[in-house]
């Protein structure tokens, strides 16, 4: 996560995004993975190390945030504070600023780690709290980590820092390798772990729907998120610590030491530390980071008065590490899905969802399009062909929203977000496998203007069946009114289309008028997102 290592780019930035990766995969083990196996053989992982569980060390005094957060809580007894963070450089800051404040514990979780300005920093801040004596446990899905080996096996190298790799590649070198694995090995390497979360002191922590990158911290040149994540203290710190300490200890996670033993290295970690440090030096200077020193977000956090809102109502929903046994009973396997179909089904007015990606199914529109019908309000925001970075992910989405709208769900797409880049190639950035123009990333449900979720969890049926997903149900009136508001700027007529039927056409409704089709959108990318639609894929979108 270093300079000087050679890193795989980022899945939404021009070249192959998450879902991108899958679909290709997908379609290629239908048509190869016989011959492969035949011919090749495949790479196999070692076997588990196994070893005595490890648990989260308990919150305790004499830390700064204890001293911090226990009055709060003694004010609050049985209660947890919540705060919602949708600004990008209010996010970066919050990682950041509690990094340092650590004492104790860092226990981290994330599907992608990005080698950039941000990811960098925010990895010095790991390294230099080892330094300290507190204890990194880095826990992150290997689809992204493979490519950055070297550098996080350096990591694993500090005595105070342990690193563990979900669902591994046996592999660690290569895209060849990596490809043959992925299709001789399909139904195991389409198992991903997409949970987000990072603990401090087993105090305060932060989960929701960013990664570790610039363009999830509002820093990046190209594109810039929308998203969201819940900063919070108390009882639910607590709760999500168990559910780190689950996949910590599961059979699909491996330390990093047991794939690459002569990676861990104290030479390539001296290296990696200064090499990082001299970065921090020069990141210090640019005007990302001078800009935040006058942030009131970044002030509070550092402060740390952050203001939270305190509820004894929530939900921490997190999946099964094994989740990918249960694909054909998913409701069974995934806490995150039932926990959201309970909390759906008992709305008594209204249910508002922001998902990025968007494939309901038949019985996903069923189930929407029956709460309208039993007197409820159903509004969903979700990309536009022109804003989302998958065109097959469209597809999967575009064939289900006449019979949603038919059914009474109010449908909004989000507008593109122009890039450089984009002027640059003529608005042509999207492909059928990725591109850089995509700018929600949010996933969230509200539920009577009271209920709010915030996760990693999208609507499709990747989340559904396969990969592992996170988020936190909180019953709080001012986190449901703010992630309400910001529905309602997302929605307005300049950021996004409200897609309606006239009789049994689509469309696209606008502050510069109303389409007749897809909106700044191609033929080539209109063909794309057809194609997806005509080959079987949807169960891997």
């Amino acid at each position: 996560m270093m300079p000087g290592v050679t890193l795989g780019h980022c899945p939404r930035r021009r070249g192959m995004g998450r879902k991108s990766r899958f679909f290709l995969v997908g379609v290629g083990a239908l048509l190869m993975s016989a011959l492969l196996f035949v011919l090749l053989g495949c790479t196999t992982l070692p076997p588990h190390p196994g070893g005595p569980a490890v648990a989260a060390l308990p919150a305790g005094e004499g830390t700064r945030l204890d001293e911090v957060v226990q009055p709060a809580l003694d004010a609050h007894p049985g209660q947890s504070g919540f705060h919602l963070v949708s600004d990008g450089v209010a996010a970066f800051a919050l990682r950041g600023l509690s990094g340092r404040a650590a004492e104790r514990s860092l226990d981290l979780q994330y599907y992608i780690w990005h080698d950039d300005m941000t990811g960098r920093l925010l990895a010095l801040e790991l390294i230099e709290a080892a330094d300290r004596g507190v204890r990194v446990r880095l826990l992150l899905d290997d689809m992204d980590a493979r490519a950055k080996n070297f550098a996080i096996a350096a990591l694993a190298a500090h005595p105070n820092i342990d690193v563990r790799l979900f669902n591994p590649f046996a592999s660690r070198q290569g895209l060849f390798g990596k490809g043959m694995e992925a299709i001789t090995s399909f139904s195991r390497i389409n198992h991903r772990m997409h949970n987000k979360s990072w603990i401090v002191d087993n105090r305060f922590a932060i989960a929701g729907g960013r990664n570790i990158g610039d363009e999830y911290f509002s820093a990046s040149d190209h594109v810039n998120f929308n998203d969201l994540d819940l900063a919070f203290v108390g009882p639910a710190v607590e709760e999500l610590s168990g559910s780190f300490d689950r996949y910590w200890n599961s059979d699909q996670v491996y330390p990093i030491e047991s794939l690459s033993p002569a990676a861990v290295s104290t030479e390539a970690l001296e290296a990696l530390s200064a090499a990082a440090r001299a970065y921090a030096a020069e990141a210090v200077q640019t005007p990302y980071i001078l800009a935040m020193q006058g942030h009131d977000a970044v002030a509070a956090a550092r402060a740390m008065a952050l203001p939270m809102h305190w509820t004894t109502s929530w939900q921490v929903l997190s999946d099964a590490p094994d989740k990918a046994r249960f694909k054909d009973s998913p409701m069974q396997g995934s806490a995150v899905l039932a926990g959201l179909t309970r909390a759906v089904d008992a709305a008594a007015s209204d249910v508002t969802l922001i998902s990025p990606y968007f494939v309901p199914g038949k019985a996903g529109t069923a189930q929407l399009t029956g709460l309208v019908a039993e007197g409820r309000q159903v509004r969903i925001l979700t990309n536009s062909l022109a804003a989302n970075d998958v065109a097959a992910v469209h597809g999967g989405y575009a064939g289900y929203r006449k019979a949603l709208l038919a059914g009474g769900v109010q449908l909004w797409e989000l507008k593109p977000e122009r890039t450089a880049d984009d002027a640059d190639d003529g608005g042509e950035g999207i492909s059928l496998f990725g591109s850089s123009g995509a700018s929600l990333h949010s996933k969230a449900v509200l539920i009577d203007d009271s209920r709010a979720f915030v996760g990693s969890f999208n609507l499709d049926p990747r989340s559904v069946s396969l990969n592992c997903e996170q988020g936190i149900l909180v019953d709080e009136p001012v986190i449901a009114a703010e992630l309400a508001a910001l529905f309602e700027t997302m929605t307005t007529p300049t950021a996004a289309w409200r897609v309606s039927l006239d009789e049994d056409a689509l469309r696209w409704n606008g502050d510069n008028g109303t389409y007749q089709r897809e909106p700044e959108a191609s033929l080539g990318r209109r063909f794309q997102a057809r194609l997806a639609r005509w080959l079987p894929v949807e169960p891997l979108l």
